[in-house]
């Protein structure tokens, strides 16, 4: 009975003994598998590219680390940022003699005054034709060759053939209405009635608001941020006493305005070509620090300059001009200059001259100054480029632009 359980528990022990290894086996072997696989894993994460295995037929290559993005350049702390010039223009219009009155000597029947009482007393028919261009510009200026008053004491000019023009103070509204801003009052027919008619002519442009200068006035205004003053005197001489009050005027005006105008009467009546005191004068302005010089009295046109890289336009003929009811040379032409600057600095000027006739028809004087068409126009462009000189281009209807230095 003993020896059968010592047996007995020496077996068991065999069988405990033989389970126990088993169990070792197999959690040796399970031990294995799991670090073969998670040697699998970590050998697959650091040797195959992003993209590997894909059928591109190229071959991979690690993704690149993209440099770093430069810093947006700003300025440097204390120093202002330079600001852009700023560029701007200004257009001039100028028109010759506007007589808008009449002699009373004269045939009233086709007189300046009775053609605008014809057209139902309509103050706006003179400059009908031409008021889209110069609503157009920022300036137009005019030689304003008569008087605006109700005076009948005629200033007598010891000359063998006198004219005295005027026209009643309420023709003085048709510059308004024609866009014309400001008008040139330095000429023979000023004081055509005295001093009396001189002073209501003045007061007529006070109570319409139109601006006048010449005859010891000037004329200082400001468009688009520039200043612009305007000269205007009766040029018949170039004496020393005469070229002093220029160059005195001018340099003086010079501190008030960025660009100044100069206008003169003067030359010969009938004459296409300046003479040697309008040359000389011209020049002189602008050698004394003008920037345009614009001139009338000689009824005809006469040609444009360019000296200094400034233009002078010599003669710009008549236009609404009722001193005539029939002139035989009915050629006219609008003057314009565009002033470009920048940052209030003129840097270049472009000029163009459109041509009109003084009359709407050929035949007579409807004191209605219109463009010109067709060969007309040619014609006219083409006279006015035979009467210039020193130009460097063709004067036409488009402007053509020359630096200043």
């Amino acid at each position: 009975m003993g020896s059968r359980s010592k047996r007995n528990n020496k077996n068991k022990r065999r069988t405990d003994i033989f389970k126990l290894s088993i169990i070792m086996a197999l959690i040796l072997v399970l031990a294995a598998g799991a670090v073969i696989i998670l040697m699998k894993q970590s050998g697959s994460t650091s040797s195959i590219p992003q993209g590997a295995g894909k059928n591109t037929g190229t071959t991979a290559e690690p993704e690149k680390t993209p440099p770093p993005k430069q810093a947006e350049s700003t300025p440097e702390a204390g120093v202002p940022e330079t600001p852009a010039k700023k560029d701007t223009n200004v257009l001039l219009s100028a028109v010759g003699d506007c007589t808008i009155g009449t002699d009373t000597k004269f045939n009233q029947s086709t007189s300046l005054p009775v053609v605008v009482q014809k057209h139902d007393n309509d103050l706006s028919y003179l400059f009908s034709n031409v008021s889209s261009i110069f609503k157009n510009d920022n300036i137009t200026i005019a030689n304003l060759e008569t008087t605006f008053t109700n005076s009948s004491s005629r200033r007598d000019k010891n000359a063998e053939v006198q004219y005295s023009f005027k026209g009643d103070p309420e023709l003085a509204k048709s510059l308004v209405l024609g866009s014309v801003e400001a008008v040139n009052v330095s000429n023979n027919h000023i004081y055509d009635f005295g001093d009396e008619g001189f002073k209501d002519t003045l007061d007529t442009l006070k109570a319409e608001n139109v601006a006048y200068f010449g005859e010891g006035n000037q004329w200082v205004t400001e468009v688009n941020g520039v200043t612009f003053g305007f000269l205007g005197y009766q040029g018949w001489s170039a004496d020393s006493s005469f070229l002093k009050k220029l160059k005195n005027d001018i340099t003086a005006l010079k501190t008030k305005a960025s660009v100044v105008v100069v206008t003169f009467h003067w030359g010969v009546e009938r004459s296409y070509t300046p003479n040697d005191v309008q040359q000389k004068l011209a020049h002189y302005a602008v050698d004394c620090g003008a920037d345009l010089i614009i001139g009338h009295h000689p009824h005809v046109v006469q040609g444009i300059e360019k000296y200094k890289d400034r233009f002078i336009c010599y003669s710009l003929g008549n236009f609404c001009f009722g001193g005539n009811s029939n002139p035989s040379d009915k050629d006219t032409f609008i003057f314009q200059a565009d002033f470009k600057f920048q940052d209030k600095k003129l840097n270049s000027i472009g000029v163009k001259a459109i041509p009109c006739r003084i009359s709407s028809v050929s035949s007579y004087n409807d004191y209605r100054p219109t463009p010109m068409t067709g060969d007309n126009k040619s014609k006219l462009l083409k006279k006015l480029n035979g009467l210039s000189t020193n130009i460097g281009f063709e004067i036409s209807d488009n402007f053509n632009y020359s630096a200043v230095k």
